[in-house]
Formats: structure tokens, sequence, C-alpha cells
């Protein structure tokens, strides 16, 4: 009979050697400088995390895409603005290449930069320094004003909302030459001069005429209007104009205002919160429902038509959670550095949402589509959690940030596996990855990959995926044609575990995905 605890020391050889130390101090392997960007790409927002801060993240971007060939750099910038829905990321990507390489710089400009929003961070970044000049230079200048020459004239003034810059700063810097009479006029406007004010857009006129207390109320967005003395009336109908993604942030504004009073404003608001195309068309992360659902619920003046509503919403959001062969097993990180906003600090305004909530929110999204999944949180140790898979995805979210935490240890959930004996198909963390519980000896691999390793002697053709929702360069468990490693907490990470489930990513998986990206 063989010697079972011989032939465990040979599967625990070929487990590789750790290459780095996390920043919790626990042994972790680096990833490739094209893994790590599309890590980055997909969760940082340059805001203080539990162990970085912004400063150290621009920096660390700076170097990785240094090392890399601009094409990759143009392809992740689209990637994580289109497929990921980022902001600060993609200008700041779109930034390093009006340095590195104009061509491609001016061939994704308008791709990334595709609303007020992300042109303000474009201006922004450039005018920090931040990639290496102060000033935007001949051919951001040309790019931003054909982003002024190319949007509708109505599209420009409902987008001006926002500070450091301005649109009027930004108007100032490059001096768009208008093409009609009207447009001159709105660009006077946003600057301070003198206009001939019966040649501004009708938008602009409304928006003049509502200030001086006559006429309805236009259609712009709120925080323009928010500084006036609004009476209930006045709120009903900002929130009859108001899109999605308003309606969603400005709920408990609403019920403050009166707007819910009314049984048809209930119905009316319900039934945008649920409509599947808005949904698509917001580009909402499941995380932001999690947010407005928790704000609402803690409200008991918003109906309960509105917190049926958000659920609804967060069933369509997470329409690309795969249906999963096999028998899947989820690891959602409940530790004390996974109690850090998602979106890191930021004074003033830091998200409510936190990196645990968003674990807790992608297993019990998963558990809907896999009834028959297992979910085994863990921060030091295991903990036991009993979940109803026909819940909705927001009780069983709920439920499962409400456990208690402790330190993070990433492989306890796979020892707990390893100690049954269990079998499995796909077995799937969600993490920040900053394991330090388990480490051990220096010159050898993670105790994560060593559980791996033991778990595939029993389930050869198991796959581990990775979801890490903080922004770092490393993981616990190092990339090959088993295992992948996916950053970020749009329903995009849904799709990609869905497709390395199904054998259908090339090697290299994600980093394989953004070199598809057409640009």
């Amino acid at each position: 009979m063989s010697n079972k605890s011989i032939f465990k020391t040979v599967r625990g050889l070929f487990t590789p050697k750790a290459d780095m130390v996390n920043e919790a101090g626990g042994l972790a392997y680096e990833l490739s400088p094209k893994a790590a960007l599309a890590q980055y790409a997909a969760t940082g927002c340059f805001n203080h995390t539990f162990y970085a801060d912004a400063g150290e993240q621009i920096d660390r971007v700076i170097e990785i895409a240094g090392k890399l060939d601009a094409e990759f750099v143009a392809k992740t910038a689209v990637f994580a603005r289109v497929k990921g829905h980022m902001k600060d990321m993609p200008a700041f990507l779109v930034a390093i290449l009006s340095i590195e390489d104009k061509e491609l710089f001016e061939r994704v400009f308008p791709r990334v930069i595709d609303n007020g929003k992300m042109l303000r961070n474009f201006v922004q970044i450039m005018r920090s320094g931040a990639v290496g000049r102060k000033s935007l230079g001949s051919l951001p200048k040309r790019l931003v004003r054909e982003w002024f020459e190319t949007r509708d004239i109505d599209q420009i003034f409902k987008q001006s909302v926002g500070q450091t810059p301005s649109i009027a700063d930004i108007l100032k810097m490059v001096h768009p030459k208008p093409i009609d009479a009207e447009r001159e006029a709105l660009y006077g406007y946003f600057i301070g001069r003198e206009i001939d004010a019966d040649k501004l857009p009708e938008i602009v006129k409304q928006f003049e005429r509502f200030k001086r207390g006559d006429g309805e109320v236009p259609d712009v967005p709120f925080q323009m209007l928010t500084a006036l003395p609004l009476g209930t009336k006045d709120w009903n109908q900002i929130a009859k104009n108001a899109g999605w993604q308003m309606t969603r942030m400005n709920l408990n504004t609403f019920q403050r205002h009166g707007v819910f009073a009314e049984t048809e404003m209930v119905e009316m608001i319900a039934d945008r919160l649920r409509d599947r195309d808005a949904i698509r068309k917001a580009r909402v992360f499941p995380y932001q429902l999690l947010s407005a659902f928790k704000a609402a619920e803690a409200n008991e003046a918003i109906p309960r038509e509105i917190t049926d509503a958000l659920q609804d919403a967060m069933e369509v959001a997470i329409e690309n959670v795969p249906a999963i062969n096999g028998k899947v097993w989820i690891f959602p990180d409940i530790s004390g550095s996974m109690q850090s906003a998602v979106t890191g600090y930021r004074k003033g305004s830091t998200s409510t949402v936190r990196c645990l909530d968003v674990a807790a929110l992608v297993a019990a999204a998963i558990l809907r589509k896999n009834p028959t999944a297992e979910i085994i949180p863990f921060s030091d140790h295991v903990v036991k959690a009993r979940l109803n898979p026909r819940d909705s995805v927001m009780t069983n979210a709920k439920a499962l940030a409400s456990l208690p935490s402790g330190g993070t240890n990433c492989s306890a959930p796979l020892y707990e596996l390893n100690r049954r004996k269990a079998a499995g198909d796909v077995v799937i963390y969600v993490s920040d990855n900053e394991s330090w519980v388990d480490t051990g000896r220096y010159n050898r691999g993670t105790e994560t990959m060593k559980q791996w390793n033991e778990f595939k002697s029993r389930n050869r053709d198991a796959k581990l995926v990775c979801i890490d929702i903080q922004p770092y360069a490393h993981t616990q468990a190092q990339e090959r044609a088993d295992i992948l490693n996916v950053g970020g907490f749009s329903d995009q990470v849904f799709t990609l575990v869905s497709e390395f489930s199904n054998g259908n990513l090339d090697e290299g998986h994600w980093v394989s995905v953004i070199e598809n990206v057409e640009i």
C-alpha cells in the first residue's frame, strides 16, 4: 500500500515558491505587468484603501504602464471604461497615452472620455502633473475642442455640473470655436461674458426663467436646482425628469421633499427603477444598487414599493451571473480589511458600501443562479453560514455581511474542503487577497496554492477563480490553466467567470480578454 504522507509531500513540490510579500506581510505571487494593470484598471479609484493610499496607487500604475506597450495600455483604458464602467482609471490611462503614444491617444480618447464627468477627470489629471506635465498640450487641446464640437448643445449644458475644473475652466483653456450663434452664446454664458440671451439654447432659457420664479422646472440635473427655493410640486417635476442613476442616488432626498406622498409618484419611480432597458443604459454596478437598497431600507418613510423595485433591479443587474455546471464552492472574505470602503476613502464622500458588502453580494448572486452551490465565509478561520438560494440576493448579501470578522486566512476554506475530502468543479474566492494568518516559511509557496493543489489531486478538472476587489498587484494563487485571477465588481466579472468555467478563455485568461479589445 502506498505511503499517503510521501505522496502528499510530492504534491507540495509542485507548488511554486512565492516571490513577494503582500501589504499585510503575507506570502504572495506577483502578477505579471499586464495582469497587474488589468487589476488596477478594474478596481482602482485613486482613493485610500485599507493598505494603500491614492499616491501609491498612482505611482504603481505609472510604473506598470511603463513596462508595457502602449497598445495594451490603450486597450485596458477602453475595457475599463466600456466594460468595467470605471471613471478615474481609464481617464488616467488616457492621460498616460497622451505622453507615450499620441496616435493611440487620439484613437481611444473619444471612446473613453465619453461624457462631461470623464472630460473633467481627464483635464484634472493632466493639470495635476501626475503623468509628467501640467498643461494640456496642442493635441489634447484639439481633442477637447472636438469633444465640445461633437456634443449636442443640450448635452453640454446638462453635463456641466461639477468643479475643479468646471466646464467654464475647460472652455477658457481650449477656446473651442463656436459653429453657430447658439453655441457661441452658450460658451459665453459659461465663462461670464456679455451675451445676447435670446440666442441661448432653449434649455438654458428655461433654466434662467425658473431661477427667476417663472415657468416649469427645466429638465436639467437636480444639482443645478438644489440651491433654489423649491416646493413639493417642483420636486415632483424634478423626479419626473430624473434619469435612472439620479433616481437611484436621491431616493432619500425625494422622500424628504414629499415626492412619495403621492401614490402616482411612487408607482412611477418604482417602475423606472425596475426598467430593464434603463438599468442597462445606466451601466449600474450591482454594489450601487446594494447601497441604494441599504439606504432606502434604513429609512422607514420610503415606501415598500421602492425597496422592492430595487430588489427587482438587482436581479436585472446580475443577469450575467453564470449558471455553472457541476459543484460550485464560493468563499467570501469577511476579514477585518474587508470592512474598508469598496471605492476607498474619499474625504466627505466615502462610500458606505464596504468590500465586505461586495464580497457578500457576489457570493449571494452566484448562489441565486447556482442553487446547489455552497458558501464558506472565512476570516482567520471558516465561518458557518446557512443561506436559502430562494431568498433575494439582497437578503443573502445582508446575512453574509453581518457575520463576525477577524484576520485573513485565504487557505482556510480550501483546507476545510480537503479535510472533508470534498468534491468540486469550480471554486470562487471573493477577497482582497491580503492573506497573512497562513504565512509560514519564506522559501515556499502560499498555503492557498498548496491547498489548491491538494484539492486538484482529487478533482483533476476543477477550476479556481480569485475575484479581487481591491487594487493590489499580487495574488494568493498563481495564474495557470486552471486558475483565473480577475479584479473588479461590475457584472463584467460574472461574464469572465462564466467564460472561464466553460473553458472559453485563451491562455492568460483575463489579459487575453483585454488584448481582444478593438481600438
